[in-house]
């Protein structure tokens, strides 16, 4: 196969799971609406989790930076009155810079040392959330976010965001450019270092590849998306406090991206979407959810370490072997 062939093979099926995400709307009700615009954004921040992982870093306080992306938004559109445009980017730099702030200390720790570290920084910052009531709102949080929206009353490129089907396609063209945008970080040459270091971090200090900086780097720029996340959350939700970011929904997130793999870019979508299916299914077991979710977690660990991601490649190979047995005889 050449190579456009097979570049033609893998984004044919993207562009066809965009066209049905446009055509959703039109067949969907205004509740699974809803849904798909809070997987949207849950696809932002699993594909950000995974560009951290290619580290080998695996933080416990990701969710955490979303939540200071919905904060930042959320206070720069209520108390402030900046609109859209400018608080959804502020949003990101203010991410990034609390990411940096984090990513300094966090640099200086590696495997389980730096799984919990992280999660007792994020705690730290869902706690400063909890108890300051200014600006953070304490435990009600940031209530009574404006609507988003383009134009004035009247102007007639006025554009409503209130509305489930605007807002849908809102964050349906942020969730397409941040993945195109992933996509190429990922291919890049920092990316490719991102991956060295995962391999042999001491191999790549020997041939000049500063490490530290590296990870440093890996951690705003995920941390930039996760924010963005956050801020499509906040305007979505109309409302932010500390509860929406606990541990479980750390947990929500990890499951995500173990369940779908992170060896390929593709692995945290399937891990996203059969995951949200499963959520939706096993809504009326509100009680036994986490118990479900964290038996799913256990049995991909165990009999599919590498997510549903390898699981048409060990089909393939199955098959393979099948019919060089038949050859043999």
């Amino acid at each position: 196969m050449s190579k456009s062939n097979s570049s033609s093979f893998i984004w044919l099926p993207v562009v066809i799971v965009i066209g049905l995400f446009c055509f959703a709307p039109q067949v969907v009700s205004a509740y699974r609406l809803e849904l798909l615009t809070i997987f949207l954004i849950n696809v932002i921040l699993a594909q950000s989790y995974r560009l951290m992982t290619t580290t080998g870093d695996w933080t416990l306080c990701h969710y955490i930076l979303m939540g200071v992306g919905a904060y930042a938004t959320g206070i720069l559109a209520k108390k402030f009155g900046v609109p859209f445009y400018a608080a959804m980017p502020l949003a990101a730099v203010i991410t990034v810079g609390v990411s940096l702030i984090l990513a300094l200390p966090l640099s200086r720790t590696i495997g389980f040392a730096f799984f919990i570290a992280s999660f007792a920084l994020g705690e730290f910052i869902r706690h400063v959330w909890l108890k300051f009531h200014t600006p953070f709102g304490g435990a009600r949080g940031v209530n009574g976010i404006p609507k988003l929206e383009i134009g004035q009353q009247g102007d007639w490129y006025f554009i409503d965001f209130w509305d489930s089907t605007n807002f849908y396609f809102f964050t349906l063209i942020f969730t397409v450019l941040a993945l195109l945008v992933l996509y190429r970080i990922d291919r890049s040459r920092v990316g490719n270092a991102w991956k060295s270091i995962y391999a042999d971090s001491e191999l790549c200090e020997s041939i000049g590849i500063n490490v530290t900086r590296y990870r440093v780097l890996i951690f705003c720029v995920a941390g930039f998306f996760a924010g963005i996340a956050g801020s499509l959350l906040a305007y979505q939700v109309g409302s932010i406090d500390p509860h929406n970011f606990e541990m479980v929904e750390m947990v929500y997130l990890i499951i995500w991206v173990v369940v779908g793999g992170v060896k390929t870019y593709w692995g945290p979508l399937i891990g996203v979407f059969s995951m949200s299916l499963v959520f939706e299914l096993a809504r009326p077991l509100q009680e036994w959810r986490p118990l479900l979710f964290g038996l799913i977690l256990i049995l991909f660990l165990v009999f599919m370490p590498g997510g549903l991601e390898t699981l048409l490649p060990r089909i393939k190979s199955f098959f393979l072997g099948l019919v060089g047995k038949k050859e043999v005889r």
